[in-house]
């Protein structure tokens, strides 16, 4: 590059330098050393999350010939999660991820093979409630693969941010395919499929998971004193009850999308709406600014109308399909901001165990919202089904007004 008379002359094969683009926030999660590898650990432990359920109900329901059953064995299995959770994930706050995970998993993966052995075999039928009940014992490997995160990127809220809403968008991706996946097995191979290569994609995946301890969080010194619980903390348990509240939407949507569809074609419409939310969760984690929470829950509000306009309105699967489409869009960004008012309200030393607790609250939601999705479809119809969405997110909105934490 040279002057001539006051002219800026270009020399030949010069080219003006664009504009910088901003490092992907993605690749710099995982430029991080070791991210890679417990992510891919992590996700691998985390699809079975979507197998285990489906696969139950139909390998028990098509060798017992009993639907009941089989939701009566899994529900069990959701109460025993509900209680035991806790426990375990307060243990790996004690004592570490690896310590606890791994014989925790082992517990878990028999008690897969002992119902599906129970099933085979033609156990009576409390064999399968034991056995199922013995599955509560799976490790929170999503709320300890935040934690990871929490640790590695403290003090930088943004990368967090980021991490948070790849974690909600990988649940969604796994919630998605899993289901998928297991009635695939399930019905291209054999009824004990799914239930079999779902007990051997966990034990793998936190195998992996848990032999990168260089990523690992220290265990945290207790505070002066006892330390005190999660559900001690100002401003949890409102919280713990958005959480409640937004997992009964879900589900009720579920049931209410089953029985609307009725078919085989509910498992992809159903998968749509986890497509919308997985999309959303990427996006909103590359947004610099974050909304709060209760204007999240407006929003999945708003938007969980589309679903029950659709199918009131046009009571055409096609409209409802994309209606749920856009309605989970805004279910990530609600579950990201949830998760990360959580984190902040958790003792440090308690944290696994805090978002456990929060697992826990949308468990229970789910169940609650399925029981009450399938108490309106039966008594009203699948499409008015559709207004318990609504009202548990609204609910959800009312409820965040309770809690004083704000977003950073």
């Amino acid at each position: 590059m040279t002057t001539s008379g006051g002219t800026l002359v270009l020399a030949p094969g010069y080219e003006e330098p664009g504009p910088v683009r901003p490092p992907d926030p993605y690749a710099r999660l995982f430029r991080i050393p070791g991210a890679r590898a417990f992510t891919a650990g992590n996700l691998i432990a985390r699809l079975p999350m979507g197998m285990f359920s489906v696969s139950a109900v139909i390998m028990i329901a098509g060798a017992r010939g009993s639907y009941a059953l089989a939701g009566a064995v899994t529900a069990t299995g959701l109460a025993a999660t509900a209680v035991v959770a806790p426990w375990t994930a307060r243990l790996v706050d004690r004592h570490g991820q690896a310590r606890v995970t791994v014989p925790a998993t082992l517990v878990a993966v028999l008690g897969e093979l002992a119902l599906l052995l129970c099933v085979r075999h033609g156990a009576p039928d409390w064999t399968l409630f034991a056995a199922y009940a013995a599955t509560a014992t799976i490790p929170n490997t999503g709320g300890m693969s935040r934690a990871r995160w929490a640790h590695l990127l403290k003090g930088d809220p943004a990368a967090l941010h980021t991490a948070n809403a790849f974690e909600q968008a990988a649940d969604e991706l796994c919630f998605m395919l899993g289901p998928v996946l297991a009635a695939l097995l399930c019905s291209a191979l054999f009824p004990e499929a799914g239930t079999l290569a779902g007990a051997v994609l966990l034990l793998t995946g936190v195998l992996l998971f848990a032999a990168q301890r260089g990523t690992e969080p220290p265990v945290s010194a207790p505070a002066p004193g006892r330390s005190r619980s999660p559900l001690r903390t100002p401003g949890m348990a409102p919280m713990l009850a958005v959480f409640l509240a937004t997992g009964a939407v879900f589900g009720a949507m579920e049931v209410v999308t089953i029985a609307f569809a009725d078919g085989p074609v509910a498992g992809p419409v159903l998968a749509l709406q986890a497509a919308g939310s997985c999309v959303a969760g990427l996006v909103y984690g590359r947004a610099r600014r974050r909304a709060g929470l209760r204007t999240c829950l407006a929003a999945m509000t708003a938007l969980m109308t589309l679903p029950l306009l659709a199918a009131t309105t046009a009571g055409s699967l096609l409209a409802l399909a994309g209606g749920l489409l856009v309605a989970g869009m805004a279910t990530a960004p609600t579950m990201v901001t949830g998760m990360s008012l959580i984190q902040r309200l958790t003792p440090a030393d308690r944290l696994n165990e805090g978002m456990t607790l929060a697992v826990t609250a949308l468990l229970g939601g789910i169940a609650a919202g399925s029981a009450a999705g399938g108490w309106t479809v039966e008594h009203v119809g699948a499409a008015y089904g559709y207004a318990i969405p609504v009202a548990a997110a609204a609910l959800a909105l009312t409820t965040a007004g309770m809690t004083k934490a704000r977003q950073p």
